[in-house]
């Protein structure tokens, strides 16, 4: 502890024999062990109290942090984080193709006697127009031309034309 070699406790013990004296010497060795005895036993008791405080504030704060880690959702904390107000969410819940309509508030036959007026009813919700089909016709589903009795109208040439017929077709001049 204090790295004391045997010729400077030799030396020690000399001088101690000299200033005390032969006859109270073994009191004072006594006195001098009873009092690094309770040294010690202060030191160890002090040492148990720091001991048992850290383990209770360390067992508290890892209970704490085992608990939270447990009831760690990560679904919850992403879709808070990507969408704070919910609008993705109720976009994609809802359907745009069929919208619903908006409820119709109730009236009570009080209020009709009491002469509250009815509120009205909304319009009925606008259901957006199919779209059409494409101009593009797969040429094997066209009907061969060379045999017609008559001269129907002629249909609206296809907006696309694909490439292979567009190179074996002649140019006209």
């Amino acid at each position: 502890m204090f790295d004391f070699a045997w010729s400077q406790i030799a030396l020690i013990a000399v001088v101690a024999l000299i200033a005390i004296g032969p006859k109270d010497m073994p009191i004072a060795i006594r006195a001098i062990t009873n009092t690094i005895k309770k040294a010690r036993r202060m030191a160890s008791e002090f040492q148990t109290h720091v001991d048992d405080m850290v383990r209770e504030v360390n067992l508290s704060e890892v209970k704490d942090q085992f608990n939270d880690i447990r009831n760690f959702n990560i679904r919850d904390t992403i879709e808070k984080a990507v969408d704070p107000d919910g609008s993705l969410r109720s976009t994609f819940a809802s359907d745009p193709l069929n919208p619903t309509p908006a409820p119709v508030p109730e009236v009570t036959v009080g209020e009709l006697a009491a002469g509250i007026p009815a509120p009205e009813t909304p319009a009925a919700p606008v259901i957006p127009e199919k779209p059409r089909a494409p101009a593009f016709i797969p040429p094997g589903l066209i009907p061969p031309q060379h045999v017609v009795a008559e001269e129907p109208a002629s249909p609206d040439p296809p907006a696309f034309i694909p490439p292979d017929i567009a190179r074996s077709a002649p140019l006209k001049s």
